[in-house]
């Protein structure tokens, strides 16, 4: 059986393109590893894949929930390790591709959830504390997962706290990977420059797709649950609420996401082990046939 495909890396990078490619090359399926696009109506901001862009390689976890509802890493575990079950079964490669390291650490280690759902009493209760002091908290509870999390990554941090709270083992458990085969991890790290370029122009191309429209539906519906925490919506919202101009929130939308990326490098570098690949963006066959090159050295040894 070959090993499971794992594609990371930060926003624009080329996942999309790079994980229908190895899904056509390898008889494979893909299971979206990105926590936004798991929600419907958010299409436009989250670079959802639509259905006539997929070559007709079968995605799984997109659009699989209400943009009201929460769904939790434990969730998210639960199912893609039913999924990967699956797909081996009928001997079919899966690949996950993503951008939500925590999401794909949960299913290839061995974390363990007792099953309680997100306490909103809790989420509040860390309203007054600093980022700070949110830290601090986390090293005394989880220290191996704190040294590899941002301090001031303060949704992952609350996360985290939150699992931790539920008696959530990470320590003790940390290193043990779940699949044999083992999986390939792929990389895709443009230069800094190039990825904020592709970010700006990504962000540009959503608005004048209708990224404005698709939010202020969102808005005049109510959603105002987990999802619109996106980035491009909760930015968004602000500007319907009065609170900046429309080119405030655009420019915001902008600096959070070159933000973000630069968040998810450092997280995805810090715990994973990855083989980067520079993203040749004007010959982009080349870096296909470098990363299929390399997985099949790997999948023979």
């Amino acid at each position: 059986m070959k090993p499971m495909i794992v594609i990371v890396g930060p926003t624009a990078s080329g996942k999309t393109t790079l994980s229908i490619a190895l899904a056509q090359h390898y008889n494979a399926e893909i299971i979206s590893a990105d926590a936004m696009q798991f929600y419907r109506h958010l299409d436009i901001g989250t670079a959802k894949i639509m259905p006539s862009e997929q070559n007709g390689i079968p995605h799984h976890l997109i659009d699989i929930i209400d943009p009201n509802a929460e769904f939790s890493v434990a969730d998210y575990q639960r199912i893609v390790r039913a999924k990967i079950d699956e797909l081996r079964q009928r001997n079919i490669t899966p690949i996950l591709v993503g951008g939500s390291g925590l999401y794909i650490k949960s299913v290839l280690y061995n974390y363990r959830f007792n099953g309680k759902k997100r306490d909103l009493k809790t989420t509040s209760m860390f309203a007054h504390f600093t980022n700070e002091e949110l830290y601090a908290k986390l090293t005394v509870i989880a220290p191996l997962i704190a040294k590899k999390t941002h301090p001031n990554n303060r949704k992952q941090v609350i996360r985290l706290l939150e699992l931790s709270s539920d008696n959530t083992s990470f320590d003790s458990s940390e290193g043990q990977q779940v699949y044999d085969p083992c999986f390939v991890m792929i990389g895709l790290q443009p230069s800094r420059p190039i990825l904020y370029e592709r970010i700006n122009t990504r962000i540009d191309k959503m608005i004048e797709a209708g990224l404005i429209a698709e939010a202020r539906h969102l808005y005049d519906s109510q959603i105002f649950g987990q999802s619109i925490m996106a980035i491009g919506y909760k930015e968004l919202y602000s500007y319907f609420k009065g609170d900046c101009l429309l080119a405030e929130a655009i420019d915001k939308i902008k600096q959070n996401s070159r933000n973000y990326a630069k968040r998810q490098m450092t997280w995805f570098k810090n715990q994973f082990i990855v083989e980067w690949f520079n993203p040749d963006f004007d010959n982009f066959d080349k870096t296909i046939q470098e990363v299929i090159s390399y997985i099949d050295t790997k999948s023979n040894k």
